[in-house]
């Protein structure tokens, strides 16, 4: 199991890789939505907001505190999360592995797809 702070520095690693891309790239594929990440092992949510800044205000609160539904929520062992971050794992494979659980949109999946 990952810690809370490996956690972190994997969604700042998915951050680095959105900011690389060119805003006009940025602009075509992000709409600003919230987001939250649940690692039901750590029973952990990092909730933050995809913009086109790319993903900011992460904070990371327990389960068991209640908050607003995201528009876009994705649930992940800690260590998966980690794995996709740094590019040991591919996304479309945990997804259909059911390693990764996207409840989204079908315009919002998609634009992440493209995006990531």
């Amino acid at each position: 199991m990952s810690s809370i702070d490996a956690c972190l520095a994997g969604i700042e690693k998915v951050n680095q890789r959105i900011l690389a891309r060119s805003e006009e790239e940025r602009r075509k594929h992000i709409r600003e939505r919230s987001l939250s990440v649940v690692t039901p092992d750590l029973e952990t949510a990092f909730d933050m907001r995809l913009t086109l800044d790319g993903l900011v205000d992460v904070t990371p609160r327990p389960l068991e505190r209640p908050a607003s539904r995201p528009q876009v929520r994705i649930t992940v062992d800690s260590d998966d999360l980690v794995a996709l971050a740094e590019d040991r794992m591919d996304a479309a494979k945990a997804i259909f592995g059911r390693r990764v659980k996207v409840d989204a949109s079908v315009g919002d999946l998609m634009r992440l797809r493209k995006l990531l």
